[in-house]
């Protein structure tokens, strides 16, 4: 009904039921971005799936064309069993099996058709004749799974049994540590996946490829003998080591993107053997950007599931079957086209979406928020991604619409440096995105530049200073984005503002340390303009040696934004003198002198200013290798991906795992380091291993950090930590009363970005002493719901600047990613009267397996599948969980727990216990209303 028509059901096996659930640790999936899992079969007993299998088939046929999907009998479902021969022959197995062959003795099947043609009026396309027209022969193939370590014999035991006795089509799972451990090492370390942790246990366990491919050489002459089909399904799930806490098993599988180009190798060299003959069900990592391709080489079915585990689940299939149905009306189901399959399996380690760079460092979206029972959406790019709270979606709407001035005046409600956050923004935002669950994180710095060009300028034309509504004046130390910021922020709502600045210009280490490669003038002076129009004074080439004593003389609050201009830790132990500072470098080559770095450079340290001064360097006359080095690798480099790729882009060499130890002005000797076990923070550490390489350089740049100077904190008397830091409050309030401290002189250097969430927080804090209000507003710029439905669950490329916002998928309106993400469908979003959200969430504990997908997409702390309002159906899951929730009793009471762990019985009505909660009773009384079929299950 979403749009696919091939279903490969969950495989059953002997072991089912609370015996299986009892043995599967939860969570069990983790899908942050490949996915890893480490469950098995169904969870169901083998009745209980059999039973939902044959609803499904009933629903299909009726549901298809009731809602114009189709009108033919156009989908076909593949059973799944497992795991050995033994358990396949056993009763309950062998039932299954038949019972898919033919149902029309099931006592489920008969029910589900007498209901549907007693309940004829609840559809409008479908007659009596189309109820009795529904087959009862569900499915005569099924994919064989079995253990990693199973023999060969075992398995071809099995596919013949099933080819032979049991009269169905038979698809061998096969693994791709068929592939051989060497060349699965190989093709995941140059995709990125390096640290994917793997023995090579079941590489040598496992069916070899010779075995299976002389297997298959006897089972399909044997299939075509019985009428029958035989082939390979690749791939099965890969197997890694848990090292990182991923699972809590010592084992999981790997699944995703990740494992594309090692199926289509493996599908590659399997139809080599058979010459394009082996017919191949495919499964690994296909998806709406690669679908296509696949199905070019005549492969088929496809198969897919960890696509479905990320934000617009099963939503995702619309897209796909859009762009696959002109394929499959061709798809003559004939031989694997070899030439085309070659092309795809050398195509797969080059395209983008298939290497871990392509999430561009990110691990997790999560923020740090609680995950509230009601009411939960939010935008977590504005919402715990960016230090400012910029109204994101909002003007990415705007510019998507052609609305500059709207955007520009969005943008400035909460920037006070719009061009220059346009042009060098780390984008804290995007590691929030949830478009980089789909593909790429939102380019919102891009929209924002563009909203800055189009209407910056009459922007600023049209501002009016605002009165003074007090005569209480500020004094801001430092012009650089952070005072600056303060500055406007505090101007614009009323109170007298004086910066004072040691150099000549505005926007500090931005306008005189970063090249203006990435930054014209002209773009830093168009956000000095804004803050000159806002009224803000500004005192240049100041003495920076300020008396506190003196400047309360004039002034009720100090903000001190100095920065942090001072040399940071000299990258080697000896021969600091020789090492070139990073911002010294920066700065002398900012102000027009001429730098003789000689012909080889090299940049120590991986942030964004170290990938400043590789390009700079490379840009230098006379330079002709310049290299980026580092002690751990591309993962852990501190640049932002882009940052990263423009230095590679322009030829800045990149050495990994490289400690530089000393520097003679010719030799840098570094010790070869080593990764060794993840740390605390989810990294891997870095060992030396007393093995070092001496590399020649003529100039040397030392980008690990600048420091901040504590001499203006030490003179203004304000209490310091032990790493000479000024101690604050939460609104960075020092130990000197109204004296703040704000941007890179507070935590070190950072982002411009970071230094305005400074400064606005200081801003409201001083407005608020002064009994003022504050002018950031937040402004709704709303999208309708079904033009917000249409983007969900679809893959997008990203675009130009002023169309990239219509890849936004507004989560400042609507979230509801726990529904779309849970493969069971146990939260379920209901319409409830009275709140702000268009649905609540629900969550329902008999149809929770915790597997733990919806924790991981949650843009909040919380789990949603333990933190969520939750439905029970009995007793005994009531008692066996913690979950604020309700139970359905006998007597139209409910048996309710709260957030305090206290139980009570309660209606909603005239007998509502006091300790029912308005939120708890609006949610029951729509489900009792709307949706009362969600109260019991009838097993």
């Amino acid at each position: 009904l979403g749009g696919a028509r091939f279903l490969e059901l969950k495989t059953v096996q002997i072991m089912d039921g609370e015996e299986i659930r009892n043995a599967v640790p939860k969570p069990c999936i983790t899908a942050e971005d490949e996915c890893y899992n480490c469950e098995w079969s169904t969870e169901l007993t083998v009745e209980e799936a059999y039973e939902e299998y044959v609803k499904a088939w009933l629903a299909i046929h009726v549901l298809a064309p009731e809602f114009g999907v189709s009108d033919a009998d156009d989908f076909a479902f593949n059973m799944s069993v497992g795991y050995d021969l033994a358990g396949i022959k056993t009763e309950k197995i062998d039932s299954f099996i038949e019972g898919l062959k033919d149902a029309s003795d099931r006592p489920v099947f008969k029910e589900g058709i007498k209901f549907l043609e007693e309940n004829l009026d609840l559809f409008e396309q479908i007659s009596a004749d189309d109820i009795a027209a529904i087959s009862p022969n569900i499915c005569n193939a099924a994919t064989l799974s079995t253990l990693h370590g199973c023999p060969p014999d075992e398995i071809e035991a099995i596919s013949k049994y099933l080819l032979t006795e049991k009269h169905v089509s038979v698809f061998v799972k096969c693994n791709p540590t068929m592939l051989g451990y060497d060349y699965a090492r190989e093709a995941l370390d140059k995709l990125g996946y390096d640290y994917v942790a793997f023995p090579d246990t079941h590489f040598r366990g496992d069916l070899q490829y010779d075995d299976a491919v002389e297997m298959f050489g006897r089972l399909l002459p044997l299939a075509k003998e019985k009428g029958l089909a035989f082939g390979a399904k690749l791939t099965n799930t890969f197997p890694c080591d848990t090292d990182n806490n991923q699972l809590p098993a010592e084992s999981m599988y790997m699944s995703g993107r990740s494992l594309m180009a090692l199926t289509v190798s493996l599908a590659t060299k399997l139809s080599e053997a058979f010459d394009g003959k082996l017919p191949i069900s495919y499964s690994g990592g296909a998806d709406a950007f690669n679908i296509n391709d696949i199905l070019k080489t005549g492969i088929g079915p496809v198969t897919m599931a960890t696509t479905l585990l990320k934000p617009g689940g099963y939503a995702r299939f619309n897209q796909i079957a859009q762009k696959t149905e002109y394929m499959l009306k061709d798809n003559s189901g004939g031989e694997v086209d070899l030439e085309a399959l070659r092309d795809l399996r050398d195509k797969s380690y080059q395209i983008l979406t298939n290497q871990k760079r392509y999430r561009e460092k990110v691990a997790s979206r999560k923020t740090d928020s609680k995950l509230e029972l009601f009411d939960c959406y939010k935008a977590p790019c504005k919402d715990g991604g960016c230090p400012i709270n910029q109204q994101i979606p909002e003007y990415l709407k705007l510019v998507a619409d052609g609305e500059y001035d709207e955007a520009m005046r969005v943008i400035a409600i909460d920037n006070a440096c719009p061009t220059i956050t346009g042009v060098l923004c780390a984008q804290p935002c995007r590691d929030k995105c949830t478009r980089l669950d789909y593909d790429t994180a939102i380019h919102m710095r891009d929209v924002k530049l563009k909203a800055a060009d189009e209407s910056q300028n009459p922007y600023v034309k049209n501002i009016t200073a605002s009165d003074l509504r007090t005569d209480k004046k500020i004094a801001v130390i430092g012009a650089g984005p952070g005072g600056v910021a303060a500055a406007v922020y505090l101007r614009r709502n009323g109170l007298e503002v004086d910066v004072f600045e040691k150099r000549d210009k505005s926007h500090g280490i931005v306008r005189y340390a970063i090249p203006n490669f990435r930054i014209t003038e002209d773009q830093i002076d168009r956000d000095y303009d804004i803050a000159v129009a806002e009224g803000v004074n500004f005192h240049f080439n100041c003495d920076p040696n300020f008396d506190l004593d003196e400047l309360r003389k004039d002034y009720d609050y100090v903000v001190v934004a100095v920065g942090a201009w001072a040399e940071g830790r000299s990258p080697v132990k000896e021969g600091k003198d020789k090492v070139h500072d990073a911002l010294d470098v920066l700065i002398k080559a900012k102000e027009g002198g001429a730098l003789d770095m000689g012909k080889r450079v090299a940049v120590v340290g991986a942030g964004d200013v170290a990938m400043d001064c590789a390009r700079l360097a490379k840009q230098t006359a006379g330079v002709e290798h310049v290299d980026i080095v580092y002690r751990r690798t591309e993962a852990y480099m501190p640049a932002s991906q882009d940052e990263y790729d423009g230095a590679l882009a322009e030829g800045v060499g990149v050495l990994e795992l490289v400690a530089p130890v000393s520097y003679d002005g010719k030799t840098l000797r570094c010790e070869k380091m080593e990764l060794g076990d993840y740390d605390a923070s989810g990294r891997k550490s870095v060992n030396g291993t007393a093995e070092y390489v001496d590399l020649e350089y003529d100039f040397v740049i030392g980008a690990t950090g600048a420091s901040v100077n504590p001499g203006l904190f030490e003179k203004f008397g304000l209490a310091l930590d032990e790493r000479k830091r000024p101690k604050l409050s939460e609104v960075f309030e020092s130990s000197e009363t109204n004296v703040y401290v704000v941007g890179d002189c507070r935590r070190g250097p950072s982002t411009v970005v970071a230094a305005m969430g400074d400064s606005r927080t200081v801003a409201k804090e001083i407005l608020r002493r002064e009994g003022l209000a504050n002018d950031f507003e937040r402004v709704e710029v709303a999208m309708e719901q079904d033009d917000i439905n249409k983007r969900r669950g679809v893959l997008m490329h990203s675009r130009e600047r002023d169309s990239e916002g219509e890849r936004c998928l507004k989560c400042d309106q609507f979230c509801e990613i726990c529904k779309e993400v849970c493969p069971n469908r146990a939260n379920v979003a209901i319409s409830v009267p009275g709140y702000e959200n268009l649905h609540q969430i629900l969550h329902m504990d008999g149809m929770c397996n915790e597997c733990g997908n919806c924790g991981t997409f949650c843009p909040h702390a919380g789990l949603p599948y333990k933190d969520k309002f939750t439905l029970y159906w009995t007793m005994e899951d009531f008692e066996d969980s913690t979950n604020v929730g309700f139970l359905k009793l006998d007597d139209d009471k409910y048996l309710v727990r709260d957030a305090n762990t206290q139980v009570f019985e309660s209606g909603i009505r005239d007998d509502r216990d006091d300790r029912m909660l308005d939120g708890f009773v609006a949610m029951i009384a729509a489900v009792e209303a709307d949706y009362p079929w969600l109260l019991t299950y009838d097993a």
